[in-house]
């Protein structure tokens, strides 16, 4: 079985996760969480399924500009590649181009019905938009000759 790719939508106060099937073709969002319960999240699955490539919203400025919030992202990336690593485990880290993503997530919301109140409650925007980026992530790569 092919380790699993997992994607992670980085907030300042929460962090989304998703996780593609084993046949690396859908994204599924996992949860919300804080940062450090994040990082426990993503070992769990390391161990429970294996990852070979966790992709990480990567928040460009609108110019495509790294900024603050990048630099607020590879610490997170650097945290959790440490503790994979204590782990024994050899993860690809993929920084992938999130602008526009916090909007099509709640356009996902509000095509599936969820009421205003819920969309950012729970942080059901942020585990959907690590889906939106990990999903974006497998079409692209199934699209490459070979791809998958």
């Amino acid at each position: 079985m092919m380790p699993r790719v997992v994607g992670v939508d980085f907030g300042t106060k929460r962090v989304g996760v998703a996780v593609c099937d084993p046949l690396h073709t859908f994204a599924q969002p996992v949860g919300t969480y804080a940062r450090d319960e994040s990082i426990d999240v993503i070992a769990g699955i390391a161990e429970r399924d294996g990852v070979g490539t966790i992709v990480v919203g990567w928040p460009l400025d609108s110019d495509g500009n790294e900024n603050v919030m990048t630099q607020r992202v590879d610490t997170y990336i650097d945290m959790l590649a440490e503790r994979l690593g204590h782990e024994g485990r050899s993860v690809q880290f993929v920084r992938w181009d999130e602008r526009g993503s916090s909007r099509e997530a709640v356009s996902e919301l509000l095509r599936a019905g969820a009421p205003r109140k819920q969309r950012g409650r729970g942080g059901a925007r942020d585990r959907v938009a690590a889906a939106l980026i990990l999903q974006e992530y497998l079409d692209e790569r199934n699209a490459e000759p070979g791809g998958a």
